[in-house]
């Protein structure tokens, strides 16, 4: 089946449609959403739901373990002080490891813990959604299988309750205050979730620090204390954003979080903000300018990445990464030299990392230097140690023996780049190419039609199709060709319109070939035949 990326509003397609949607089609992957400054995925199996998380959203696993009287809180402060230690596993996996849960008794709480992140989700009707087939949650080790059906019912039911709880609490930052003397009064039976909230109601928490000190969950929370208020229990008295926040360790994090989460989900411009939230409240972070860099470089703004990858690199970043992406940045720039120095930097601190290797490679051979990236590639290949070749060495390492005048060496390494990567377009067509030059016309023509279905939007395809077709005498199926290419990329070169110029006149369509080697000239001033031949062309009239 193939990949497909599903991306919308909220306010014009609800969550539970979407949901819906993905449990008919059985989709993989990572649903993500965004609604301002949250944002939470759900994963899915085949359309069942394996895994939900809401970023910034305190890990509910112990206060629900603690609320149903499985474990103590002695026991969880066990727990999380052996977290410490080992920061790569969660709770839930140190419980099991402690021996104070069962995995079969983990995962359903996690099943629990999960469904109501995913009511919670429900309830979000703004923002954005984004589906990206494929993917699967990065070390999740306890996942489980809820089929959507058995949630959408009860979803609908609290979205319906939370429309209401919504007129009376419209956000999380306000402050509430119960009425003590009406409740004695009244004498009136409250819900297990309202006694638990009446000590914490005390007008200097806000709605969201009742969710956290609690331990209940939004639903909850919000369901308790709208019965409250509706009772007369409960009053409003302020809100918590009425002094302006300050630049503590946790809204950084925050923040911080939040802009890994969407940089992760492929929302830039979400990714972006964040992170420069971050540097607004500390200037000073180091993190945030490689994301800085990562984001730009994936947006084609090589000048911005190469200034904030420097920054990072500059101000304690884990500096072959950063160095790594500084020399791309630089070398996407056409700035080869400091390229050079960066990777060559970053190679030096990271000797094992066969990617930096390779990118230093890429490097020698723009700069001409083939004998010095056959030599690198060569590391590579050392460094990788059985592991799969990146389709990008055999391109480069083609180039780097044509360079050599290896024609042998070079025609090698193209088949076995196509041989190792039959679909990919490019290695199809340096592969014809080099075919072409030892001859093999009808070889180089029938892998470029390959490479053109394997992907028509290449223009340097279709060019080197039209350059066989046209040198064989084929200028029917030539001009087809140039001009396919040059629709896909007009500046392609002035070689493609002088030829379409001299396929145009042959068959006396003088217009049209006046028009090609006039685009010619505009390409290339110094093309002396075209402005030959549109001298020609004048003197015919």
């Amino acid at each position: 089946m193939a990949l497909i990326a599903i991306k919308g509003s909220l306010k014009e397609a609800s969550l539970p449609d979407v949901i819906q949607l993905l449990f008919l089609g059985r989709r993989t992957g990572c649903l993500a959403l965004a609604d301002r400054h949250n944002f939470g995925t759900i994963y899915l199996d085949e359309g069942q739901i394996t895994f939900a998380t809401i970023v910034n959203r305190r890990d509910r696993l112990g206060d629900l373990l603690i609320r149903t009287g499985r474990i103590s809180a002695e026991q969880l402060r066990q727990a999380i002080a052996a977290q410490e230690d080992d920061r790569g596993h969660k709770l839930g996996e140190i419980l099991v490891g402690l021996g104070i849960l069962s995995r079969a008794e983990l995962e359903d709480y996690m099943r629990l813990q999960i469904e109501e992140a995913v009511y919670y989700l429900f309830t979000w009707t703004s923002g954005t959604f984004n589906f990206e087939a494929g993917v699967r949650p990065e070390s999740e080790d306890f996942l489980v299988r809820i089929s959507p059906e058995a949630l959408l019912l009860e979803g609908a039911r609290r979205v319906d309750e939370w429309s209401l709880i919504e007129k009376k609490i419209p956000s999380f930052d306000l402050i509430f205050s119960v009425d003590q003397d009406h409740i004695s009064q009244s004498a009136p039976t409250l819900s297990p979730e309202q006694q638990r909230l009446l000590p914490l109601i005390e007008g200097t928490r806000d709605v969201r620090q009742l969710i956290d000190e609690s331990g209940l969950v939004e639903f909850e929370v919000g369901k308790a204390l709208f019965g409250l208020i509706t009772a007369g229990f409960a009053h409003r008295v302020g809100t918590s954003t009425a002094a302006a926040p300050k630049a503590n360790n946790s809204r950084v994090e925050e923040h911080r979080n939040l802009g890994i989460a969407f940089y992760k989900a492929g929302m830039l411009e979400e990714a972006l903000r964040e992170f420069r939230r971050v540097t607004d409240l500390r200037p000073s972070d180091s993190t945030a300018p490689l994301f800085l860099g990562l984001i730009a470089i994936r947006q084609a703004r090589w000048d911005e990445a190469a200034e904030a990858l420097r920054h990072a690199s500059d101000n304690g970043v884990p500096r072959p990464a950063a160095l790594h992406n500084l020399g791309f940045a630089l070398e996407q720039l056409g700035r080869l030299d400091e390229a050079e120095a960066a990777y060559g930097d970053a190679a030096g601190r990271a000797r094992d990392d066969a990617r930096i290797m390779l990118g230093w490679s890429i490097v020698a051979l723009k700069r001409g230097d083939n004998q010095v990236a056959q030599s690198r590639l060569v590391q590579v290949r050392q460094l990788l140690n059985g592991k799969p070749v990146p389709a990008l060495w055999y391109w480069a390492s083609s180039l780097a023996s044509s360079g050599l005048d290896d024609a042998n060496g070079a025609l090698q390494a193209a088949r076995d780049g196509v041989e190792a990567y039959p679909n990919n377009a490019v290695l199809q067509n340096n592969l014809a190419v080099l075919l072409e030059l030892n001859g093999d016309i009808d070889g180089a023509e029938a892998m470029l039609r390959a490479a053109l279905a394997e992907d028509p939007a290449l223009p340097q395809v279709s060019k080197n199709l039209a350059d066989i077709l046209y040198r064989i005498g084929r200028y029917e199926e030539a001009a087809e060709a140039y001009q396919r290419a040059a629709k896909l990329n007009p500046e392609l070169g002035d070689d493609l319109y002088f030829k379409l110029g001299n396929i145009a006149y042959k068959k006396r369509d003088h217009a049209r070939a006046r028009e090609s080697w006039a685009q010619a000239t505009t390409l290339n001033p110094g093309h002396q035949l075209a402005r030959a031949n549109l001298e020609m062309l004048d003197l015919a009239q």
